[in-house]
């Protein structure tokens, strides 16, 4: 007997709800041309891991348990005199989601962890890049409900990128407020 393969939800969404709606809207011939999700990049810097080397394994652990995914730790690529920098040294973080892993954490951010951040209205709709790409930083990472609030060392923020097929800023925010981003007025 086959093995049913599990698809995300935000997946479901996108094939049934968003891909009818971005037809309409934008006139595309072809199905193909519908913008997509390609992946979701998450970055963290860490400036004070030259100092304190368990924040770099405190950060990597707490980037595990958001993602889902073991990230890689990132080194300096030129020696910065002014930030006491050597070229080699470890200075973040990083995890590139693809597939249903990044369908599962854009449906997690979406409908759990934004609206737990207090005096929330939205995100911004001046982060695209002029390709169809959005970039956008969180504060601190409590507002994950993986992460367990006495664990914790220290509050870092990360930056979450959302890489699409766009060609255009207007058909990426489209694409992601028929996913469910959820966008200041």
């Amino acid at each position: 007997m086959a093995e049913e393969k599990y698809i995300p939800r935000l997946l479901t969404v996108y094939k049934e709800q968003v891909i009818p709606a971005m037809m309409q809207k934008f006139e595309y011939k072809n199905i193909n041309q519908v913008p997509r999700l390609e992946k979701i990049v998450l970055n963290m810097g860490l400036g004070d891991c030259k100092d304190n080397p368990k924040g770099l394994e405190a950060a990597v652990r707490d980037m595990t348990v958001i993602a889902g995914q073991k990230p890689v730790v990132t080194k300096a690529r030129k020696s910065v005199a002014n930030f006491k920098v050597r070229a080699g040294m470890n200075v973040g973080c990083k995890v590139t989601l693809r597939q249903a892993r990044m369908y599962e954490f854009a449906d997690k951010l979406f409908s759990i962890a934004l609206p737990r951040v207090r005096d929330f209205r939205g995100v911004s709709k001046k982060s695209f890049d002029g390709r169809g790409n959005y970039a956008m930083g969180i504060k601190e990472q409590l507002m994950f409900p993986e992460i367990d609030y006495d664990s914790i060392d220290k509050i870092r923020g990360m930056d979450i990128m959302f890489v699409t097929t766009a060609k255009t800023d207007e058909e990426a925010q489209e694409l992601l407020r028929l996913l469910g981003m959820p966008f200041e007025n």
